[in-house]
């Protein structure tokens, strides 16, 4: 981190003090990495987001009171709180609440036995605005989308016609898990450039989250598991 720069700030939600307790350590290695906020419900995790603004919020799914699935919706449908993500963090993850959870908002998920360099990585791809999707996490959420598709693919089909040719194609990529810099690489063009393109496609179809735009891609026909490089 360069002098100056303010660190990223996370929130740890997750009912078990030892368990938040460990992230916090690896966390805090991270010298552009900050952890300013502790909470051991869903209540206490919104609240936190709003109080400290934070960047990022590690949210486990199974704690009392409020769960994280409602904690995720409850943040990423917040407008004064657009700019908080939610990076779930689970044990398994083919867990049917992790998959509710991307629909729900959140940009991505880890597994609990993440090692502190890809913990340190994934935070930083979720503050920019990435979404993070292991490649069995992406195949496991395109066959859910499969086999059940919700009731706003037929709501998102009207929408995709308003894309322009460059967001359909950008946001094919996107549900290939490319990220801005991979997709700006492959089209030859900046970074920003890929970025507004992601953001515009994102708006015109009320997506969240990067995750949410794969998620439409494949309710909606516009990318099938076959076309996957």
């Amino acid at each position: 981190m360069t002098s100056g720069a303010v660190p990223v700030r996370v929130v740890l939600a997750d009912d078990q003090a030892l368990v938040r307790a460990g992230f916090q350590i690896l966390i805090d290695s991270a010298p552009d990495l900050r952890v300013v906020g502790q909470a051991a419900t869903g209540e206490d995790a919104v609240r936190l987001a709003r109080e400290t603004r934070a960047d990022v919020v590690l949210m486990d799914i199974r704690m009392p009171g409020m769960d994280g699935l409602a904690a995720t919706r409850e943040i990423t449908s917040d407008p004064e709180l657009a700019s908080v993500k939610v990076l779930v963090l689970t044990t398994f993850e083919i867990d049917e609440y992790v998959f509710a959870a991307l629909r729900g908002g959140a940009s991505g998920f880890l597994g609990k036995s993440v090692e502190a360099a890809e913990l340190h990585d994934a935070i930083r791809l979720i503050a920019r605005g990435d979404a993070l999707l292991s490649p069995h996490a992406t195949k496991t959420l395109i066959a859910r989308v499969l086999a059940g598709p919700s009731p706003s693919a037929e709501h998102h089909l009207d929408d995709l016609a308003s894309l322009t040719d460059r967001e359909r194609e950008i946001m094919v990529l996107v549900a290939g898990g490319m990220t801005n810099d991979e997709i700006a690489d492959r089209l030859g063009i900046s970074r920003t450039t890929a970025k507004t393109h992601v953001n515009r496609a994102m708006l015109k179809l009320g997506a969240h989250d990067r995750a949410q735009l794969v998620i439409i891609a494949y309710e909606t026909g516009l990318v099938h598991p076959r076309s996957r490089g």
